[in-house]
């Protein structure tokens, strides 16, 4: 069944958020949510390098525990990965602002960290992007920042969660700047991609779904789609299973680092002299 959360990864994606929506993400949960009341954050507690090395475990969840795991899955680039759109298996026992259905009544989010002094100071993109999102969760669901939550802050009895480790009150304070509008909103994925990428034909276009015409050929014919013109679902499945090929984030956008790779790729065959 689809889930009711299939607003998340639009809500984000228009706070000008990366956003990397994972394949069946709407169908996947415990159960149905109750209203969303406030926001959870967490850490992974995972590995050290790698930009969301979680992600899988958050999706399949543990021997000890089923998934998924959290909502959304948040890389140390700043990227979304949005894991599901039902309950999931996150909060456990707690309470906050006398709530106890923390699985029920709050998105979860996992942002990729160790939670150790190895892992310290967290990305300033990764730490901008989690203040950001969870303000915007919050701005849709009409809560204020006091309904954002640490799990170590929730959980019961106290000192059985100790993510996520930096200090909840100042990031609250962070949320409720942006919330009041102090904050201005962050510069969204540009339009075309930066000169020092452009080829020789110039700057291309950033292509996402609905984007038609030459170049969308081009990247269909990259990733092996029919090259129709037309970036559809379909074309947009095959460029997240070519950035996830090439180790890049697989949010489905054709920005710059993607058509560098596009270029990297056709560049030895405009090389080769004709026979």
């Amino acid at each position: 069944m689809i889930y009711s959360l299939t607003w998340l990864a639009s809500v984000l994606e228009s706070a000008g958020l990366k956003v990397a929506p994972v394949l069946g993400w709407e169908l996947r949960g415990r159960a149905e949510m109750g209203p969303v009341l406030g926001v959870m954050c967490h850490h992974t507690a995972g590995p050290l390098n790698g930009n969301m090395p979680s992600l899988r475990t958050l999706i399949e969840g543990r021997s000890d525990l089923p998934g998924p795991l959290s909502h959304l899955g948040l890389g140390r680039d700043g990227t979304f990965y949005v894991i599901a759109a039902g309950r999931c298996n996150h909060a456990g026992a707690g309470v906050w602002q006398g709530l106890e259905t923390g699985n029920a009544n709050f998105v979860g989010i996992e942002a990729e960290n160790t939670g150790l002094a190895n892992d310290s100071p967290w990305p300033a993109v990764q730490l901008d992007a989690y203040l950001r999102g969870v303000a915007a969760i919050l701005r849709h669901v009409q809560r204020p920042a006091m309904f954002c939550v640490g799990h170590k802050e929730y959980a019961t009895p106290q000192g059985r969660k100790d993510d996520p480790d930096f200090d909840m009150d100042a990031f609250r304070r962070g949320v409720a700047d942006i919330l009041a509008g102090v904050v201005p909103m962050p510069a969204l994925i540009p339009a075309v991609e930066p000169l020092a990428q452009a080829g020789p034909d110039g700057p291309r276009p950033t292509l996402r779904r609905g984007a038609t015409g030459d170049l969308v050929k081009i990247v269909q014919a990259t990733c092996a789609v029919t090259p129709d013109g037309v970036f559809s679902g379909m074309t947009e499945a095959a460029v997240r299973a070519f950035q996830r090929s090439h180790d890049l984030v697989p949010d489905g956008i054709v920005g710059g680092k993607t058509w560098a790779v596009i270029r990297s790729l056709a560049a030895p065959q405009a090389a080769t002299p004709a026979a």
